[in-house]
């Protein structure tokens, strides 16, 4: 079973899709295909999606979760740890939090004391 998720895509890559598979909700296809196939559309997927994105589940028995992920044009990624794929979401560069201890609360208390 597979699950391809798109987001802002040509009208005529989610007709591509309906041939294989159902489209559940806006954007999101699911269906059963053997890996041959699988590939096949994931290729198509790639070269019709243009500036939008795109995620495929797909059952993988040499994983520990049973299922891989690719991704494609996303500021999400994939990281195996120790056979697990786990998701690393981009961090905000203006939320960069100061060190532990230093917060304004932190430099008024010390500010007091000297």
């Amino acid at each position: 079973m597979i699950t391809i998720i798109l987001s802002n895509c040509p009208p005529s890559l989610r007709g591509f899709l309906t041939r294989w598979l159902i489209e559940v909700s806006t954007g999101v296809y699911v269906g059963k295909v053997n890996s041959r196939l699988r590939e096949k559309i994931w290729e198509i997927v790639l070269e019709e999606v243009g500036n939008g994105r795109a995620i495929m589940t797909y059952p993988d028995h040499s994983k520990e979760q049973g299922f891989s992920i690719l991704m494609h044009n996303h500021e999400w990624s994939t990281a195996d740890i120790d056979g697990l794929d786990l998701i690393l979401r981009p961090t905000a560069k203006n939320n960069a939090r100061a060190p532990r201890g230093w917060s304004r609360a932190s430099h008024r208390r010390r500010s007091r004391h000297h």
